[in-house]
């Protein structure tokens, strides 16, 4: 079994963790006022305030006239990228929280960029054994449901070019099997769903969908994440069902926005 990603450190600061996260809603998602980072955090506005103050001072943020924090020139991204990480997120908010009304597990909307993807967006459920949320967590694209969904909508050449040998040279170690890669992308295109057994983390199960644009192009994976001690195998059509349904709600109110 491959080993575990993303560990929590046995010693964790919470502060650390605020800044990191603050940083990443900021480059993802074109910027945030104070009250609404806090809110994002859960923590209090002087705490958000701190932490923007301390990114401000290493440039990590800017401060507008208008008392909104965008990414600073460390983490600066091009605007079209921010706007729609951020239209995806918001439109994808309330079917996530739907999903989790009904399934009780946690939730997760995830995009790729070339061979890793990001959770921008995670709604834990209410269970007191759960998946805590992912949100702005990166991992790579083969080790977790909705990466291995998006990948199956890539091209031959496509996949080719995202592993290429080159770009793993000073880590072929973390270089997938590909012809074993594209076997599980073939059935993934076939079912229209994958299942993620303890491949990205001990102990966690995942199941995902894709979501489509009007050009039927996977955009972004939507998933439900577990204890593997609670996934069973005889609700999967039940929780694929309520992903797909959840998927289809957000790519239409994707098409009517555009």
């Amino acid at each position: 079994m491959d080993k575990p990603l993303k560990t929590p450190p046995p010693y964790p600061i919470a502060s650390v963790d605020h800044a990191l996260r603050a940083a990443t809603i900021l480059q993802m998602e074109g910027g945030a006022t104070v009250a609404q980072l806090a809110e994002r955090l859960g923590v209090a506005r002087s705490t958000a305030h701190r932490v923007l103050a301390m990114l401000v001072y290493r440039d990590f943020a800017v401060q507008g006239e208008d008392r909104v924090y965008r990414a600073g020139p460390v983490l600066e991204l091009a605007a079209h990228s921010q706007s729609l990480v951020s239209r995806l997120r918001a439109a994808a908010l309330p079917h996530l929280h739907r999903v989790v009304d009904l399934l009780d597990e946690t939730a997760n909307l995830i995009v790729r960029t070339g061979d890793t993807v990001r959770f921008i967006a995670s709604v834990e459920c209410r269970q007191a054994l759960r998946v805590g949320s992912r949100e702005g967590m990166v991992f790579p694209a083969h080790r977790t449901t909705a990466g291995l969904l998006l990948l199956a909508d890539l091209t031959g050449e496509e996949l080719e070019e995202v592993y290429a040998p080159e770009r793993y040279r000073d880590r072929p170690a973390e270089r997938p099997d590909l012809a074993r890669l594209r076997t599980e992308l073939r059935r993934m295109r076939r079912n229209g769903f994958a299942v993620n057994r303890e491949r990205s983390e001990r102990g966690l199960v995942a199941v995902g969908v894709p979501v489509r644009d009007r050009e039927d192009t996977a955009r972004a994976g939507l998933s439900v994440s577990m204890p593997s001690v609670r996934y069973d195998p005889h609700r999967l059509q039940h929780l694929v069902n309520a992903l797909e349904a959840a998927a289809h709600a957000l790519e239409q109110d994707l098409a009517e926005q555009d």
